[in-house]
């Protein structure tokens, strides 16, 4: 895997190793702060929802650090794809649902990981 695909994964887990830890320990002590135009009446109720996104961040950021651990070349591009494409996804449909800041934020990392992941290069060989 070509090291800018290596440091770009690990960019975008690290992000969404945050993103989990403010769903679930952040919530509601630095949620109404983060995003004042939402209500500080809505974190409290929200918090049981907010900790369940962030284990899905956390289990993305998880297959994204096991793609950037395995050996096997073929079996690393195939791993770091699924979780890029799965980052990307979860990105677009944020901005299509919430915000157009997610696909900046979230869908645009996962997305440059991809292209560094498959741009044409110097022929991959098995580890």
């Amino acid at each position: 895997m070509p090291k800018l695909a290596k440091i770009m994964i690990a960019i975008v887990a690290i992000l969404h190793l945050y993103i989990a830890w403010f769903g679930i320990f952040a919530w509601q002590g630095q949620g109404p702060a983060t995003f004042p135009d939402l209500p500080a009446s809505l974190f409290e109720p929200t918090t049981a929802m907010a900790a369940n996104q962030g284990v899905y961040n956390l289990c993305l950021a998880a297959g994204l650090i096991w793609s950037l651990l395995i050996r096997d070349i073929e079996w690393q591009r195939k791993v770091a794809t699924a979780f890029l494409l799965f980052v990307a996804t979860a990105g677009l449909f944020g901005a299509w649902r919430v915000s157009t800041d997610i696909a900046l934020v979230q869908a645009g990392p996962a997305v440059i990981g991809l292209i560094l992941l498959w741009l044409p290069g110097r022929k991959m060989r098995k580890q």
